[in-house]
C-alpha cells in the first residue's frame, strides 16, 4: 500500500448490510456479473466485520480496521494508524500519523469525498455529521437514502460528477456507502409488497440492483488513472435467523461479511 497511496486513486465502497451468504450465492449463480468479474477468482473473501452496525463498523474501518479474514491470524492490514505494539502493522501497511485514514490520506494530498447512504451519513443532526465530517467534501440527499428505490443510481451519478470536476492531477479517495440493501429493500423485488416486508430474497434483489449500475461507478473511478478499490459489507443482517431480525446483535449472519479488493485499470 505504500506504493499504491500517492500513485493511484482509491475507492472504498461499503455495501451496507450485505450478508456474506447472499453475496456468495449470487456470485456463484451468475446473478451479479458486473461485480463478479472484478472479484479475485470470481469469488468473495469471507471476513468478519469490525462492528455489528453501520456507525461502529465505519468508525473502525476509517481507523484502518477493515473486515478481518475469517481464519486464524494475525492478518497484516492495508492501512493502520501509527500505534506502538500493533501486531497487524507490517512493512506493506500504509501507516498514517493522524487519528483516521481519511485525514491521513488528505495529509498525503488526496481529495477526500464521502457520498453517504444510510442515516449515519445524512448530516441531519450531530450524530449524522460525525462520519461525513471526516471528509473534505461530503454529499447526502433524500435520493441517496434507504427509502429510495433508485438510491444507488443517484449515488453513482453524484460520484461521476465528483470525478469529472477534479483536476486531472488531483488524487481522489472516494467513499460511497450504498444504502440499497438496508431495510426497507422489498421494493427491489418485482411483486413484493410493503405489507410482506423485507426478506432474504428482497435483500438479494437489492444486490442485483446494485450490480446493474456498479459498472458506471467503477468506470468513473478508473477514468483518470489506476484505482485501488475495496468493496465490502460493513455488517450483515438477520431475516428471522434463529428468531433474530435486524442487526446490532451477535449473530453469524451479522458478523460474517463479503470482502474484495482489486485494481481498476485506466479505461482510457
Amino acid at each position: 500500500m505504500n506504493e499504491v497511496v500517492g500513485r493511484d486513486d482509491l475507492l472504498l465502497l461499503t455495501l451496507d448490510t450485505l450478508r456474506h451468504d447472499v453475496a456468495v450465492e449470487l456470485a456463484a449463480a451468475g446473478r451479479i456479473p458486473n461485480l463478479a468479474r472484478h472479484l479475485p477468482g470470481g469469488a468473495w473473501e469471507e471476513r468478519h466485520a469490525p462492528g455489528s452496525f453501520t456507525y461502529a463498523s465505519h468508525q473502525a474501518m476509517f481507523a484502518g480496521f477493515l473486515p478481518t479474514p475469517a481464519r486464524p491470524g494475525p492478518h497484516p492490514r492495508l492501512f493502520a494508524a501509527r500505534f506502538a505494539g500493533s501486531e497487524t502493522t507490517a512493512g506493506r501497511t500504509y501507516v498514517f500519523d493522524t487519528p483516521d485514514l481519511v485525514s491521513g490520506l488528505a495529509a498525503a494530498g488526496y481529495r477526500t469525498v464521502c457520498i453517504g447512504g444510510v442515516g449515519f451519513f445524512n448530516k441531519q443532526g450531530a450524530l449524522g455529521d460525525v462520519l461525513p465530517g471526516m471528509f473534505q467534501e461530503s454529499h447526502w440527499e433524500q435520493a441517496f437514502g434507504v427509502a429510495s428505490p433508485t438510491s444507488f443510481e443517484a449515488q453513482v451519478e453524484r460520484a461521476e460528477q465528483v470525478v469529472a470536476a477534479l483536476p486531472a492531477e488531483q488524487r481522489l479517495f472516494l467513499f460511497l456507502n450504498a444504502s440499497a440493501l438496508h431495510q426497507p429493500n422489498w421494493f427491489h423485488l418485482p411483486g413484493a409488497t410493503a405489507g410482506a416486508g423485507d426478506t432474504r430474497a428482497t435483500h438479494a434483489a437489492a444486490l442485483e440492483y446494485i450490480d446493474r449500475h456498479i459498472g458506471r461507478l467503477l468506470s468513473a473511478m478508473s477514468s483518470r488513472r489506476r484505482c485501488f478499490a475495496i468493496v465490502c459489507s460493513d455488517h450483515g443482517t438477520t431475516y428471522g435467523d434463529d428468531g433474530y431480525t435486524g442487526h446490532r446483535l451477535a449473530h453469524e449472519a451479522v458478523w460474517t461479511v463479503p470482502y474484495a479488493h482489486f485494481f481498476l485499470e485506466p479505461s482510457a
